[in-house]
C-alpha cells in the first residue's frame, strides 16, 4: 500500500483487488457519516485529511467521492475537491416522487413482457419472509430483518422487467438517502401491514399481465414515505435524527 500523499497513487496489476476493497470501504464510512449527520451540509472534504484518518491512499478516497456524487451526496466544488449536499424539503419530495416513477414503470414493463418465473418466486419467496416478521397481536416486529428484506425486495422489482437501464436508474434513485424503500421503517413500523398489502398487489398485478394496475399500486406504495416525511417534519421534528440522511435537509 502507497503511503499518503505519495506522487502516484496508481497500484499495479496484483494489488487492484486490493485497492478496490479500499475504495469499497472509504465509500461505505463515508456514505454512513453523510448519513448520520457527523458530516454536515456544506462541508468541504478533502483527500489527504481523509486518506491519513481512513490510512489508505488516496486513489481510493477519491473514489468513493466521486461515487457519492454520482450519488447524489456529494458535490463538486471549484477549484477542486468535494462538498456535502443539502437537500430542501421539495428536492426530497421529488426524489420520493422519482422512485415512484420508475418502480411504477419497472411494475408496468415487468407486466407487459412478462416477468420471469425465477423473478416471480424470487418475489414471492421475500414476500413471505417479509410477512414472517410481522407477528399477530402487539408482538413486537423485527424492523432490522424486515427493513433488509424490504430492501432485497425492491431490488428484486427492479430486475423484474429485465431492463439494465431501468434497474440501473431505479438503483441510482434509491440511493438518496430519503427515496430509499426501508428509510422511514425505524419509527413507522405501523404501515407495515399496509405496505404488505401493497407488496403481494404488486406482485400479483405483474404475474396476472396487468400492467396499469401494478404501475399505479407501484406508485402508491411509493407515496407512502412522502406521507411519512410530511409527518416528521410537520409533525415530530425531533424525528429527524432518527431517519438516515433528513439531518442534510434544509429550509
Amino acid at each position: 500500500m502507497h503511503a499518503v500523499g505519495d506522487k502516484e497513487d496508481v497500484l499495479p496489476e496484483t494489488s487492484k483487488p486490493t485497492a478496490r476493497t479500499h475504495a469499497m470501504r472509504a465509500l461505505i464510512e463515508l456514505r454512513k457519516r453523510i448519513l448520520n449527520g457527523d458530516m454536515i451540509g456544506g462541508t468541504r472534504l478533502f483527500e489527504v485529511p481523509l486518506a491519513e484518518e481512513l490510512q489508505i491512499s488516496r486513489t481510493p478516497v477519491r473514489e468513493a467521492m466521486s461515487r457519492l456524487a454520482e450519488e447524489g451526496l456529494l458535490e463538486r466544488v471549484r477549484p477542486g475537491g468535494f462538498m456535502v449536499r443539502t437537500f430542501t424539503r421539495a428536492d426530497v419530495i421529488d426524489a420520493i416522487e422519482l422512485r415512484g416513477v420508475l418502480e411504477g414503470t419497472a411494475a408496468r414493463l415487468a407486466a407487459e413482457r412478462g416477468a420471469a418465473p425465477e423473478r416471480l418466486e424470487a418475489a414471492r419467496h421475500l414476500l413471505g419472509q417479509l410477512e414472517d416478521c410481522l407477528p399477530p397481536g402487539s408482538q413486537p416486529v423485527d424492523l432490522e430483518r424486515y427493513s433488509d428484506l424490504n430492501t432485497e425486495f425492491h431490488k428484486v422489482l427492479a430486475r423484474l422487467p429485465g431492463s439494465r437501464m431501468v434497474e440501473r436508474e431505479l438503483t441510482r434513485t434509491v440511493h438518496l438517502p430519503f427515496a430509499a424503500p426501508s428509510a422511514f421503517l425505524p419509527n413507522f413500523g405501523h404501515d407495515l401491514t399496509l405496505a404488505q398489502t401493497q407488496h403481494r398487489a404488486l406482485v400479483d398485478a405483474i404475474a396476472n399481465r396487468e400492467g396499469a394496475r401494478a404501475e399505479a399500486v407501484a406508485r402508491e406504495h411509493a407515496r407512502t414515505a412522502r406521507r411519512n416525511l410530511e409527518f416528521v417534519m410537520s409533525g415530530d421534528p425531533s424525528l429527524i435524527g432518527q431517519v438516515p440522511g433528513l439531518a442534510l435537509i434544509v429550509d
